[in-house]
Formats: structure tokens, sequence, C-alpha cells
């Protein structure tokens, strides 16, 4: 009978194992979702992240590491969100560790919920063709709230020019001046989407000192008064393009502030941005959508172009 033993994360000395345990599930599942221990150190140094409290490792007699789970936890506001991606490597799939897992995932955010005398939510998320996974999922009582489509357009294909509207105008982000102005247009800009929880410039601070960050691909409309009203801020994953040999850009966030809506500036900028990407050599472009956008996001993106490559299913259940 195969023993593990749980445990906390040690820090950086836990980074090549959990790398490669997450390489070795994405050989098998074929995901696109291996990663590098750069990658990880970037991502777990998040300030809103508690390395101790929100990584767990299951490791065997031998100290071979089985299984990980990790827990992002949102802001708190008026609730609060944790969203948990698990690894099990791919030969030891059959002892139901995914249970142990869900158990810790739900006691860490029974903690939180503890903490901060909220409503407190706990999700995670499976591909619509992850059957055993969603299977498994719903055996442990999560309901099926959201659809999320990741979509894509080829950018060697003509891209239409943007059509600013009058009063307006573009510039790119600058990193050393704009971010509290950029902080407030984000959430302004998401206020009204599902599990908008609000970005702090302490995390915006964290995510524009990543490795992969390009201040020329952040892209902003500011309004005659000066006032920041829109943004289409793209990414380039090197990386991921080194590991799937493509040349692939996303857009990360394309939001525009209610009161400037139905104008199209959603339209230019999202133009601008993918003229964007194909200038600095992306061939490929995608991005990620709630199906049930409350402004219409979908239609957007289809109607310049982008096509539905997957979905993924967000599960939650209340802690």
């Amino acid at each position: 009978m195969l023993t593990l033993t749980k445990r906390a994360y040690l820090g950086e000395s836990d980074l090549d194992a959990i790398a490669h345990l997450i390489n070795c599930c994405d050989a098998v599942d074929q995901l696109e979702q291996g990663t590098t221990v750069g990658e990880l150190q970037t991502e777990f140094s998040t300030p809103s992240i508690d390395t101790q409290r929100d990584l767990q490792l299951w490791e065997n007699e031998d100290g071979e590491l089985i299984g990980f789970g990790y827990l992002w936890i949102t802001e708190p506001s008026d609730s609060i969100d944790g969203f948990l991606s698990f690894y099990i490597h791919p030969n030891h799939r059959q002892i139901n560790l995914e249970s142990a897992i869900l158990a810790w995932g739900e006691q860490r955010m029974g903690e939180v919920k503890q903490k901060h005398q909220i409503p407190t939510r706990f999700g995670l998320s499976a591909r619509d063709s992850q059957r055993e996974r969603i299977q498994m999922i719903e055996n442990h009582g999560f309901k099926v709230t959201r659809y999320f489509f990741t979509m894509e357009r080829n950018l060697t294909e003509t891209i239409p020019q943007p059509q600013l509207p009058t009063g307006y105008s573009i510039r790119q982000m600058n990193r050393e001046t704009d971010i509290p102005a950029w902080v407030e247009m984000f959430n302004q800009s998401f206020v009204d989407h599902w599990n908008h929880h609000d970005l702090t410039v302490e995390n915006m601070i964290h995510f524009i000192n990543e490795p992969s960050y390009k201040p020329d691909l952040n892209l902003i409309a500011i309004a005659s008064d000066n006032t920041f009203v829109s943004t289409c801020e793209c990414q380039i994953f090197p990386e991921d393009n080194k590991r799937t040999g493509r040349k692939e850009g996303w857009i990360g966030v394309l939001g525009t502030i209610r009161s400037h809506r139905k104008m199209g500036l959603g339209t230019a900028m999202l133009l601008s941005g993918l003229h964007k990407l194909k200038s600095v050599g992306m061939n490929t472009a995608r991005l990620g959508v709630d199906a049930d956008n409350p402004s219409g996001a979908l239609r957007l993106y289809e109607s310049v172009g982008f096509d539905k490559v997957y979905t993924k299913i967000v599960y939650i259940k209340s802690v």
C-alpha cells in the first residue's frame, strides 16, 4: 500500500520537483500547461499568495512528489473565492489522491472564511473534454457556475485598421507614472463582470515586474480630459512558445469603463492590440472570455475573426 506524506511548501528547494510533476502531467494530458522553475518562482511570489498555507505537497515513502495543490485566493471584498489547481503524477492516479487534495483545499478555505467572516467559495475548473475530471468534481459536490471559451485568431490574415472615436488617443502604459490610474480603470471596467475582485496596486506592481511583461504591449485609450478609459493589455509567454513551437500572443486584458462604452473603443483597442502582436512577430492571438460576459465581448471577438478552441467549465461550492 502506498504511503503518502502531506506537507507544506518549503521554498525554492521544492521548485524543481513541482516543475517536474507539472511537466509529467502535461506530457500525458496534453493541455499545454507545462512550466519552468523560473515561471513558478514568479507565480509563487505574487503578494497575495501565502506560500505556507496556499500550497501543499504529497510525497511517497521515497520522497518523490506525487501530488501538488495550489490555491489562488482573491483579495477580500464583500466575498472571497479560492480557486484550486492540482496535479497528480500519471502513474499514481488510481489511488484517489484527488479527494485528499480537495479536502485540503476546502479546509484551507474554511480557515479563510473564519478569518474574514465573509461569504467564501471554493472552486476549480475542467476542460469540457476531461470527462473523468468532470465526474470527479461533480461527485464532490461542486456545481457548474460558468463557462469560459479560449478563442484564437490567425494574425497572418488581414487585420482591419482600428477606427478610434473622435477625442480619444492611444499610447502605451508608463510603468513609472500610470499604475494607480491604470488599476482604477481596470477595476471600473470589470466591476460588473462575474467574480470581479478589485486589483490592487501592489499586485499590479508585481505583474509589471514579471520577466514576460512588455510595457509596449499595454495600450491605453485616453479621453480628452486625460482620463484612462480603455485598455488592451497584450501578453507573450516566451517559455510557452518555446514548448509549443508556436508564435502566439494573448489578449490578456480588454476593458472599457462603463461611461465610455458603445462608442467603438473596445473594437479599436482590440484591433490595435492585434496589430501590435503581429508587429512583434506573433502569428496567432488567443484570449479567454466568459461565455456570458455582460458587455457583449464574445460577439466582439467573433466579429474580428476569433474562433473557439476549447471550453473551460468553472465549478463552485460554498464553504
